[in-house]
């Protein structure tokens, strides 16, 4: 068995290192799309997607290859569709939470308040706060410098804050001479 941290480049083992991620793949394709039947073919499309092109992975964040693929798809889909919106699905499994009535209220408006976020900044917060990525694997899964996951974070996290606090839902943009 490798060390944590290091994948075996076997291509069995490989798989069963694919398999591992699916739990985490699934997740943020249900988080990504808001719908679970379109999530479950993300997943599919993804998982099909990887174990046939296994020959061109990389030793490094086998988990940022597979969402860097997802993101790639899921993108490539939006341009066919051409649809931007997001749409929270009711059909979701329901997330944990304590027993307060507070706390499945807060859970839903966070869901429609992440619906607000523009899907690049949806994307690394998702990303980065749901999946634990670091910085440096969002960016490969993105397809960006660090950089600009780290600023986009930073706009996520501040747009998010503003909304929770029942801010403006609009863009408020600053002029600069």
């Amino acid at each position: 068995m490798p060390r944590k941290g290091r994948r075996s480049l076997h291509p069995l083992s490989l798989r069963q290192d694919i398999v591992a991620e699916i739990p985490g793949v699934r997740r943020y394709a249900r988080a990504l799309t808001g719908d679970a039947g379109r999530a479950d073919d993300l997943v599919q499309d993804t998982l099909e997607r990887a174990l046939t092109r296994l020959a061109l992975w990389r030793p490094g964040s086998l988990r940022a290859w597979l969402f860097s693929i997802m993101h790639n798809l899921y993108i490539n889909q939006l341009r066919d569709a051409r649809r931007l919106e997001y749409a929270p699905d009711e059909d979701l499994p329901e997330l944990p939470v304590r027993a307060a009535q507070s706390d499945g209220l807060e859970m839903r408006d966070l869901d429609r308040l992440l619906a607000c976020l523009p899907l690049e900044q949806r994307e690394v917060l998702l990303l980065v706060g749901l999946e634990e990525l670091s910085y440096a694997e969002a960016a490969r899964a993105l397809g960006v410098p660090v950089g600009t996951v780290m600023s986009r974070l930073s706009r996520a996290r501040d747009r998010l804050r503003t909304l929770m606090a029942g801010g403006a839902e609009g863009v408020h943009l600053r002029v600069v001479k």
